[in-house]
């Protein structure tokens, strides 16, 4: 590990900041007070901001490389549940030091995401103090368009993109020692995917759309009492990862689908005409869309045994996660 004295704007300028060379759409880039960006005529802004901070969204010990992809990777998730384009993003990071080695594994793993999403770091801040990112993220969609909490029917289908529980089970065996980052499910944790191509792909088939970062139940919840309807889960529908089967039994395996959180999936309600549409178009992106149940008139969540009655997710105020 090397460190050096640099000034906030020499780490700035060294590790964070790279030219969005070519895009139009970006009037200044890095380096003045403001960026200035040209969003596309005919078109609606999506922002969104997350703050990660060290040993409650991430361990301290995990790689900078996974920790920068991890914080830009929840902040886009949101675009993904709007059914938002990502286009440009800023970073806020505290530092505690200035581990030069540290921040530019951060740098590639921030923008090595950020590229592949084509969403342009276009500002940010640096500063001492307890490690966090905060990253706010600027999505646009075609006006009249975006995807909400708040569009849910009686009668609509709930489905969920690929396979939930993955990350909790992932941070269950980093908790427990697992260091090897090839392993499908710490990667699942710890380098999360934002289902972006799979948002805009639902935009005009879903009737509402709401991301898994709480917990299934958790954020299921939140988009009912967003449209004011009730829910009746499939249990024997919920897809179950080979990963998670292997090594839990059945129930250990619905709790962590159903309250596990981390995921970074898309859960959504499809009309049932819309249905086969919304799999085909997944299905080209090689996602699974799978139908979990279905929207019901009332309130709360039917289906759900006795056992799993208070089933959770995540509060900040409540518990630590990483």
């Amino acid at each position: 590990m090397s460190s050096a004295a640099l000034s906030e704007f020499a780490l700035i300028s060294r590790y964070l900041a790279r030219p969005a060379s070519g895009r139009a759409d970006i009037v200044v880039d890095n380096g003045d007070d403001c960026a200035v960006i040209a969003p596309t005529p005919g078109h609606q802004l999506a922002i969104s901001v997350d703050t990660s901070v060290v040993d409650v969204h991430f361990p301290a010990a995990a790689p900078p490389a996974a920790i920068g992809h991890r914080a830009l990777a929840v902040a886009l998730s949101d675009l993904a549940a709007m059914g938002a384009r990502a286009r440009w993003c800023t970073l806020a990071l505290t530092l505690p030091e200035t581990d030069t080695d540290w921040l530019a594994a951060l740098g590639e793993g921030f923008h090595a995401l950020a590229e592949r999403c084509g969403c342009a770091l276009i500002g940010g801040d640096v500063t001492r103090g307890t490690l966090s990112l905060s990253v706010t993220v600027h999505g646009e969609l075609p006006a009249g368009s975006a995807l909400t909490r708040a569009g849910a029917r009686v009668g609509d289908w709930i489905a969920v993109t690929g396979y939930p529980g993955r990350a909790a089970e992932g941070l269950a065996r980093w908790q427990q020692g697992e260091r090897d980052l090839a392993h499908p499910l710490l990667d699942a944790y710890l380098r999360p995917q934002p289902r972006l191509a799979a948002g805009e792909a639902l935009r005009g088939l879903a009737s509402a759309a709401i991301d898994i970062s709480d917990g299934l139940l958790a954020d299921l919840g939140h988009l009912l009492r967003a449209s004011n309807v009730g829910a009746q889960l499939d249990l024997a529908a919920l897809p179950l990862a080979t990963p998670l089967r292997a090594i839990l039994d059945g129930d250990q395996v619905q709790r962590r689908v159903l309250a596990g959180g981390d995921d970074y999936e898309l859960l959504v309600t499809l009309p049932p005409a819309q249905l086969a549409g919304a799999q085909q178009q997944l299905a080209a992106l090689h996602l699974p869309l799978t139908p979990i149940g279905r929207i019901v008139a009332g309130e709360g969540i039917g289906g759900l045994p006795e056992a799993f009655a208070g089933l959770g997710g995540w509060d900040h105020f409540a518990e630590r996660r990483a």
